[in-house]
């Protein structure tokens, strides 16, 4: 990891006055911004595991792993977890120029009764439930949604489809709420965000745009859909592949044996290479292994 000074409190600059960065009692590096403490929890590789927790009002040094229960996503160093928290700072600075009001609302939703609403403005509402939650829009609101984006029932997820609200009406949400819908728009939808902004994303910049083109590339390849490391055969992992990587019932599955330091599985999955990794017809690990093949 990269070495960074964090045993300061950052006051220089009204923006990230209250910011307060340290080392816990375990050496890992902790920083809290207003009423919530944020960590950089050792993990595998060298990288850092980004965790929160509030409130905490005992000294940054006193804290342990043991302190933290929510977490967010992995960091390379610990130069990216001060960046990650001067993100929250400006978040939390942002939320208090909003005009978002909390209020208790009886109504149905479709994922139940709400439990509690946040009123972005008029019209646009986000309800939570016991087991989820997410935006309706009052009709006049949802007609501005775009056409290839917008729902019926003016009904929007809280998981994914939030971001079809936030680029609607952008100044209603803080600059990392406006940089999270981005990506889950480029993301999942990337014909719409092409139409809409006039753009085209490029390898990378969309994980759905990346997985049509891995299918394209790869429709007739083996393509891994089960593993597990072999006891017939030491240091190899058997695994079972379909063309294409489908699992329909109907489709083929053949065998194959792939050395396990060379079983990495990628983003949509591990190829098999015919000429290295050879089919496999012996004793199996799969428990009720039976080939199935297309009529």
């Amino acid at each position: 990891m990269n070495s960074v000074d964090t045993h300061n409190k950052v006051d220089t600059t009204p923006e990230y006055s209250g910011v307060e960065f340290a080392r816990s009692a375990e050496d890992f590096p902790v920083a809290r911004v207003d009423d919530i403490v944020l960590a950089m929890l050792p993990g595998r590789d060298g990288v850092g595991l980004l965790a929160s927790a509030w409130p905490i009002s005992r000294p940054l040094a006193e804290l342990t792993r043991a302190d933290f229960y929510f977490y967010e996503s992995t960091l390379p160093d610990e130069a990216a977890f001060r960046s990650r928290v001067f993100e929250t700072a400006e978040h939390k600075r942002e939320l208090r120029r909003l005009s978002r009001q909390t209020m208790r609302v009886h109504c149905s939703t479709p994922w139940g009764p709400s439990q509690g609403a946040t009123l972005y403005a008029e019209g646009i509402a986000c309800h939570s439930t016991a087991s989820h939650g997410g935006f309706k829009l009052s009709a006049e609101r949802n007609r501005k949604v775009h056409p290839t984006l917008r729902t019926q029932g003016g009904w929007y997820e809280e998981d994914a489809a939030w971001a079809i609200v936030a680029i609607t009406f952008p100044h209603l949400f803080t600059s990392y709420e406006r940089r999270c819908a981005e990506k889950t728009m480029k993301d999942g939808w990337p014909d719409a965000w092409e139409t809409i902004f006039g753009t085209v994303l490029n390898p990378g910049e969309s994980h759905e745009k990346d997985r049509r083109a891995f299918d394209r590339q790869h429709k007739s390849d083996w393509i891994v859909i089960s593993a597990i490391g072999s006891t017939h055969q030491s240091g190899f992992v058997e695994v079972i592949a379909t063309l294409g990587g489908h699992r329909d019932e109907r489709a083929e599955e053949r065998r194959f044996l792939v050395p396990g330091d060379e079983y990495k599985v990628g983003r949509f999955g591990f190829v098999i290479d015919e000429a290295r990794h050879g089919a496999y017809d012996g004793p199996s690990d799969f428990i009720g292994w039976r080939q199935r093949i297309s009529p």
